[in-house]
């Protein structure tokens, strides 16, 4: 059984599921996090695909500045406890916001080429949805993307290893392998990437 729960930060609740947090609190906040993911690619307007929706932070953050924000999250019972949770609550009543409850692997199949001008993949880690590594997912997300678009995707702590591997080391070679061009990014955990013109 699944155990989902609620933990009090300095603005917004981060989630933790089966003890693991979602959310990213250490010398930030899930409110700063999502705003400084829509900043660092800095969104000013287009269309937005946001994976893995969570309590919809960074949809919610990217929907202030871009057109239109399609957020994908397969949990129904994280949509549940968005939708008690008050600072969720743009999730569901913005119009500029379409939420898709469905596995994030199959629906990007579903999407057109070139489709987006930015994507913010913010998987959980390996170990819970190690498809969303992979390169024939990659692949989706670049074939998605405009050119010149860019590409932020979390990775949990720098550094992280799984089954002695360097989780971070692998995500970029993988996104280079399909086309992107890749850069860390210290101030948020993860890498951003570029789909050259």
């Amino acid at each position: 059984m699944t155990v989902y729960k609620l933990i009090s930060t300095e603005d917004y609740p981060a989630l933790m599921i089966d003890g693991i947090l979602m959310h990213c609190i250490k010398l930030t906040s899930p409110k700063k996090d999502a705003e400084n993911k829509v900043q660092i690619l800095g969104i000013k307007k287009g269309r937005v695909l946001d994976i893995c929706t969570g309590l919809g932070y960074t949809a919610i953050a990217a929907s202030h500045v871009a057109d239109e924000v399609v957020t994908v999250e397969k949990d129904e019972n994280v949509i549940e406890i968005a939708k008690n949770n008050k600072y969720s609550a743009e999730l569901f009543g913005n119009k500029k916001i379409k939420l898709i409850t469905s596995n994030a692997y199959d629906e990007i199949e579903k999407f057109d080429d070139e489709c987006f001008d930015y994507i913010i993949h913010d998987p959980p880690t390996v170990s819970r949805a190690g498809e969303l590594y992979g390169e024939k997912f990659y692949k989706n997300l670049y074939r998605i993307l405009k050119p010149g678009g860019k590409l932020f995707h979390y990775v949990s702590k720098p550094g992280s290893k799984y089954r002695n591997k360097s989780v971070e080391k692998g995500v970029i070679n993988r996104l280079r392998n399909v086309g992107f061009d890749v850069k860390f990014h210290e101030k948020v955990s993860g890498v951003v990437c570029v789909k050259h013109l």
